[in-house]
């Protein structure tokens, strides 16, 4: 879908911004470009829909290179949120987001029926919060709007820099999740720039480590960065915790699992789903204080997961990482 071949950023006073950046993004996938400050990584996005041109090598969007693209055409079809929000203070919510349609030459009648059905989308009832303004809305709330009018044109490609970076911690998991519901749903081809390597596993199907002076030091799988860093710079990048933060990105591994002999789904506290994490098991345990949980597929209770069980799926995932 998106395929950066040999890019390269050098600005006028020779500062190199990018070096050399081969990276491809299939359909459908959810990429996140993680590093330091002044790494790269939001040239690189903004090299995409031409916001910044590149220096060297060649950008395409389904086999076409966008160097070659009248840029405002390019724009209107990709997807942007930053973190600034961007909305227009003296409009609407509702007519912040019927924005793009109408500039595609939408009816206004049908401008709005996408707008009220993206506000729903993103957790926000039109009938409620359609005629406020930006400033009535808490960070969180416009940043969903945000979300919506990047959606609004329906466009195959969504540009996310930082876009969960303004609200507080609580806020930001809770819009987390809201977008992976979305992109669970919609399937957009989304590129996502963040700072924060904990919301780059979180997010990313796959991660690219950006390093200071525009490298790309390392492009993975959350579970492939955490097991096996490529280099010194992702190993501190990532930290001395990778471990544990591959329990974010680990599934229960049902060989861990003890059939414990008597007990059904319905003598425990808590379950989770096979298909659950072990971080997620791992809260259910704490969080009602036993010692093993539950594990269901659908309806059928398959076994319990106990905390040594959960250290025995953590290790193996670590060392099939490493290899």
């Amino acid at each position: 879908m998106i395929r950066l071949s040999g890019v390269g950023k050098t600005y006028d006073d020779g500062t190199v911004a990018v070096q050399q950046l081969d990276l491809d993004v299939a359909a459908g996938e959810l990429v996140v470009l993680v590093g330091p400050s002044g790494c790269g990584k939001s040239t690189t996005l903004k090299m995409i829909n031409r916001l910044i041109e590149p220096t060297t090598g060649t950008i395409e969007i389904d086999g076409v290179d966008v160097t070659r693209t009248d840029p405002v055409k390019l724009r209107r079809g990709i997807g942007y949120v930053i973190q600034q929000i961007g909305l227009f203070p003296h409009q609407k919510i509702v007519t912040n987001v019927m924005t793009v349609p109408l500039l595609y030459g939408e009816s206004k009648a049908v401008a709005r029926k996408r707008a009220n059905e993206l506000l729903e989308l993103v957790g926000l009832d039109p009938a409620q919060y359609g005629d406020r303004y930006p400033h009535q809305l808490s960070g969180g709330q416009q940043q969903r709007v945000g979300v919506a009018r990047a959606l609004a044109a329906n466009p195959p490609v969504l540009l996310m820099d930082e876009p969960f970076g303004a609200v507080d911690p609580v806020v930001r998991v809770r819009l987390q999740d809201e977008f992976l519901r979305i992109q669970q749903e919609l399937g957009k081809t989304v590129v996502m720039v963040t700072h924060d390597i904990d919301e780059a596993v979180r997010m990313g199907d796959r991660v690219a480590v950006f390093a200071t002076g525009g490298r790309l030091a390392q492009y993975g799988t959350p579970a492939e960065l955490l097991g096996h860093p490529a280099d010194e710079f992702v190993e501190d990048f990532v930290g001395a915790t990778k471990g544990l933060r591959r329990l974010t990105v680990t599934a229960i591994d049902a060989d861990q699992l003890e059939p414990l002999d008597g007990i059904t789904a319905g003598d425990l506290a808590s379950t989770v789903s096979v298909d659950a994490t072990l971080e997620e098991a791992l809260a259910a345990m704490l969080r009602d204080d036993k010692g093993i949980v539950g594990v269901t597929d659908g309806a059928r209770f398959v076994g319990v997961l106990t905390p040594a069980g959960i250290h025995r799926a953590l290790r193996a995932s670590l060392v099939d990482g490493a290899a």
